[in-house]
């Protein structure tokens, strides 16, 4: 009985935070999706689109970074309900905005609301999952991202041969708002909130030899491996955003690509990243098993080096052989190359950053390094605009690559230092 009992609150309780982070993610790309629609009605420049992504990546940096640390202190259920319902309702007020300074003002807003989304998620997960189980789920969770991704494009672009920019944007934010109230209602900070015992007992029992793997703040934040993490994080989430939120546009104005053809290579990048994302959890993990952690260097190093070299390749085939009569089978299989190999690093640095913590730092070394890697989704807005509308999208994403390859050779001449950070006794070392 009580195992049907967990069986069914699990399914329920990820459902709702699936559907929910879905909307979550699509309504933080929808400016984006609907980028040349607006264009047609408002002029825009690459600065003033910039200035608005760049908006929505800083509040977003600093919402994420400040709910990690309220997602220990209040209830999962109410902020993750909350944070959609704020999401949604910005997205009603933008449909009816038509000036810059409103337009970023806005976004702003809306990136405070997406920091909401994902600092629940891990605790809920932790809450109902078995240790054993966190890590598939984790995964699973997380494509929720790129089916909205992979999804968003196409619907946007089929709606908007019949209704406005402005009508999707209310519609997917009424949306968010209905579904607020479910994820409110279905949503249950733990199992002890519906008469079950909660699965942290193991961990309680064990909480008197867990001090011995704590640190201070101090000897964690001294730790030169957290910041290699972090620096490395902040160019590959850049580079990725960059690609993400810029890549159609390349397409259309730069190599004479339909907006059709744009949407669908938007597509194939967020098939080509849940794919990847899902691979680089499992190879990983299949790496730790057979090898173990260490105190220096780490298992999953090898494939996150392989796939930060395979986003610089594909940067570059996508970049030096796309023309207005390439194949498009050729366009979109660089788009989904390129997904698989920016998702599966992303996934894994926010991971590694977790198990090479000290058990009391966890969190924080996630939100450190989370931090990091929106600081590069900002960077990939208004500074990423402003060099294309100086020296045009070609030298842009070169810069882009460059700084994917020179961090890619960094992170492997820097492999096989101590990964575990914060104090470690002298006979572990």
């Amino acid at each position: 009985m009580a195992t049907a009992s967990y069986g069914y609150y699990r399914a329920t309780i990820f459902l709702a935070m699936f559907a929910g982070y879905t909307l979550y993610y699509f309504n933080r790309k929808t400016f984006s999706f609907v980028i040349p629609s607006v264009m047609e009605e408002i002029p825009l420049d690459k600065d003033d689109m910039g200035m608005i992504t760049s908006s929505q990546s800083l509040a977003y940096g600093i919402s994420k970074f400040i709910s990690g640390v309220l997602s220990d202190q209040v209830s999962a259920r109410w902020l993750f309900s909350i944070g959609l319902f704020v999401v949604g309702g910005i997205n009603v007020v933008f449909s009816r905005s038509s000036t810059v300074a409103v337009f970023s003002v806005l976004w702003f807003l809306n990136g405070l609301g997406q920091g909401f989304g994902w600092p629940p998620c891990g605790r809920l997960l932790r809450k109902w999952f078995e240790p054993s189980q966190f890590g598939t789920w984790w995964a699973i969770l997380s494509c929720s991202m790129n089916l909205a991704g992979s999804l968003g494009p196409i619907i946007t672009l089929v709606l908007a041969q019949t209704y406005s920019w402005r009508t999707i944007l209310a519609a997917s934010g009424l949306i968010c708002v209905a579904l607020s109230f479910v994820c409110l209602l279905v949503i249950k900070n733990e199992p002890k909130d519906v008469g079950l015992p909660n699965l942290d007992v193991a961990a309680k029992k064990k909480k008197g030899a867990a001090s011995g793997e704590e640190s201070s703040l101090a000897e964690f934040l001294l730790s030169p491996y957290l910041w290699l993490l972090s620096l490395s994080y902040l160019v590959v989430f850049g580079v990725k955003t960059a690609c993400t939120d810029w890549g159609q546009l390349f397409l259309i104005q730069d190599k004479g690509q339909s907006m059709l053809m744009g949407s669908s290579y938007m597509s194939a990048l967020e098939v080509g990243g849940l794919l990847g994302n899902l691979a680089a959890g499992y190879i990983s993990d299949k790496a730790v098993a057979r090898q173990g952690l260490r105190i220096h260097g780490n298992p999953r190093h090898f494939i996150l080096m392989v796939m930060m070299a395979g986003m610089v390749a594909s940067m570059y085939l996508f970049r030096v052989t796309v023309s207005p009569d390439s194949p498009k089978v050729w366009i979109l299989s660089l788009g989904a190359a390129f997904g698989f190999s920016s998702y599966g690093p992303i996934a894994l640095f926010g991971l590694i950053a977790n198990e090479s913590a000290p058990s009391n730092l966890c969190g924080t070394s996630h939100a450190i390094v989370a931090l990091m890697a929106n600081i590069g989704g900002f960077l990939s807005g208004l500074p990423f605009g402003t060099i294309a509308k100086h020296h045009g999208w070609e030298t842009a994403f070169w810069v882009a690559e460059v700084l994917c390859g020179v961090t890619t050779v960094g992170f492997f001449l820097l492999r096989n230092i101590r990964t575990k950070m914060g104090n470690v006794s002298k006979k572990a070392d």
